[in-house]
């Protein structure tokens, strides 16, 4: 116990004099906890210190102080005597370290998801969560314009729909706008656990009532659940003294108990998760990536589904928002770029690779700015993911080895298509069409000059087919079914498009303007969304019409806005994460259409 308290005690004082040392050379106030944080490439305690403008005359007292408490640490029998005859001195410091931990730690919650969402602009490294949510806050009630939950919008709502102009780097757009229909409402086979898949069901789950929640301690879900037979396969992060920790685990589908969770790895608790779980077609495996969004030297990460024993790990240099795709024995993913004050690159600006699930190896690796969004892939093994900020585009991969790409003289690229904003939403795939969504904001800010749009492509030219705007980013997966897709916008909306030619179909808020920053489920009959303030919406599919609304999160902790999961429809269940409410199952009470 002493030797714990005496290394509590020392870390904090050299956390201090650390920031000391920076505020006598010169760093402004604001940045000396942050380049602390960076240096030790640890989360942020936010060690304030007592006296900011030191000046160099500190200095050599501050130094001598070290160095007489690195001659007592390094002397066991003078560290005994101390602790001996300073007993009082050490039960003070011990009190005042508990307070300071234990008051203070706990406000201090990182933002993992950290984005420059403006051109030019500049961000935090690490951002106050705390602060954050006060500024959503405030901006909900600056431009809160009634208390009604859902305010629907007339066919000619904003949402103008425009022909991308010609460029010199991509084919240039059709004069017509509208494809073929026959073409769009072509299927296109996803894998069983996949957002596509799940949202395509019969049913259409109504009177949603609450059948089991699994709700890990501190238990935040910013992925997506995994659902494959019986099985549910979530994600999840834990606050630990500032920072997260990861939890991954196989639930039972009626009960919501837990089969297996893991919280570490070789011995170290388990990097945080972003990244949602992907299961091979054979149910054996389960890849997903690590890390979130100023995390380094995080990995693809391999797991026994029926163990939840770690098969393997494939380490980079970077971090796995992304979520893995899968095809055969091969996973697919993309290793997003750290970005610095200036928004730019910061080292390795970003690559998608494959790896062979059976044994680790990776296949190829290909350079692509900022791959954040989560890519698809066709059954033709071509792969569509987006590139994100300083990429602004999307990008068309040939799947096969470098070996056999060199024999068939290809290049691993098929098409690269710039676009006005970065593409860092989901891939969905509809028959022919390649459809992405983007803009100039991110998970955690909005731009000062908002725009966003979605994109529909030409899957084998890349070539633009229509794309229409909106006030804000489009960041979520957009769901498709029939001649229908769902889109979440930022600015607290959801609208329907038509596939064929992306005109407005209608248009609903969900929870006054909190945005919606994840993508929906929509069945026949039913369309459901969640707002980021923890409010799972459902709108009929016709008009847009509210039929229900619930609140997933904690009711006597409200979040801060991280509701970033995905709902799952399941027969006639919905399978959805919260910031504060853990894994939920509803289920439909008023019986399955």
């Amino acid at each position: 116990m002493r030797k714990t308290i005496v290394k509590l005690a020392y870390a904090s004082m050299a956390a201090a004099c650390v920031e000391l040392a920076l505020a006598a050379n010169g760093a402004p106030a604001s940045h000396v906890s942050g380049a602390f944080a960076r240096e030790l490439g640890t989360p942020h305690f936010a060690v304030v210190p007592i006296i900011i403008n030191t000046g160099a005359a500190l200095f050599p007292t501050i130094m001598a102080f070290l160095a007489n408490i690195a001659a007592v640490a390094f002397n066991p029998r003078a560290l005994s005597q101390f602790l001996r005859t300073r007993w009082r001195l050490v039960s003070a410091v011990t009190a005042s370290l508990a307070v300071v931990f234990f008051v203070g730690v706990p406000l201090l919650r990182p933002a993992p998801l950290s984005r420059n969402g403006a051109k030019g602009a500049t961000a935090p490294a690490q951002i106050d969560w705390a602060k954050v949510a006060t500024d959503l806050i405030a901006q909900e009630k600056l431009h809160r314009t009634g208390d009604a939950p859902v305010l629907m919008a007339a066919a000619s709502a904003p949402g103008e729909v425009v022909a991308a102009p010609p460029s010199d780097a991509s084919p240039a757009s059709p004069a017509s706008t509208p494809t073929n229909t026959a073409l769009v409402n072509t299927p296109v086979a996803a894998a069983p656990n996949s957002p596509q898949a799940s949202s395509g069901g019969g049913a259409s789950p109504a009177g949603l009532t609450p059948l089991w929640s699994f709700q890990p301690e501190d238990g935040l879900f910013l992925g997506s659940p995994a659902i494959v037979g019986k099985r549910i396969y979530v994600s999840a992060n834990q606050t630990d003294l500032g920072g997260y920790t990861g939890l991954l685990a196989s639930l039972d589908y009626d009960t919501g108990k837990p089969i297996w969770q893991v919280t570490e790895m070789n011995g170290s608790p388990l990097p945080p998760f972003f990244s949602s779980p992907a299961v091979t077609a054979d149910g054996k495996y389960l890849v997903i990536g690590q890390g979130l969004h100023q995390d380094r030297n995080s990995s693809l990460l391999c797991f026994e589904t029926a163990t939840g024993k770690l098969h393997w790990a494939v380490k980079t240099t970077l971090h796995i928002e992304s979520s893995p795709v899968i095809q055969g024995d091969m996973a697919v993913v993309g290793a997003g770029a750290i970005e610095g004050n200036d928004g730019k690159a910061v080292g390795d600006p970003g690559f998608v690779f494959a790896v062979r699930i059976s044994d680790g190896k990776q296949l190829w690796k290909q350079a692509v700015n900022d791959p954040e969004s989560s890519p698809a892939i066709d059954s033709g093994g071509i792969v569509y993911i987006g590139s994100g900020f300083n990429g602004q585009a999307v990008v068309a991969l040939r799947s096969g080895t470098d070996e056999e790409l060199a024999a068939q003289k290809l290049s691993r690229i098929v098409w690269r298509t710039p676009l006005a904003y970065p593409i860092t939403a989901p891939v969905t795939l509809a028959g022919e069409l390649v459809i992405v969504g983007g803009g100039n904001g991110d998970m955690v800010h909005s731009d000062k000059n908002p725009q966003g749009l979605v994109v529909a492509l030409n899957r084998k030219t890349g070539q633009i087919v229509w794309q229409t705007k909106f006030e804000d980013s489009v960041l979520g997966r957009i769901a498709v079914r029939d001649n229908m897709m769902i889109c979440p916008l930022r600015t607290g909306e959801v609208a329907a498009l038509a596939v064929a030619d992306g005109h407005l179909l209608w248009r609903s808020r969900v929870s006054g303007t909190a945005p919606l920053l994840v993508g929906g489920a929509l069945t026949k009959d039913r369309a459901y969304v969640v707002s980021n303030d923890g409010y799972l919406a459902a709108f009929a599919t016709a008009t847009g019409k509210l039929l229900e609304k619930v609140y997933l999160n904690d009711q006597k902790k409200a979040g801060t806005g991280l509701s970033l999961s995905s709902p799952q429809v399941s027969g006639n269940r919905i399978i959805v994460g919260s910031e504060t409410g853990g894994l939920r199952a509803l289920v439909g009470t008023e019986g399955a259409k």
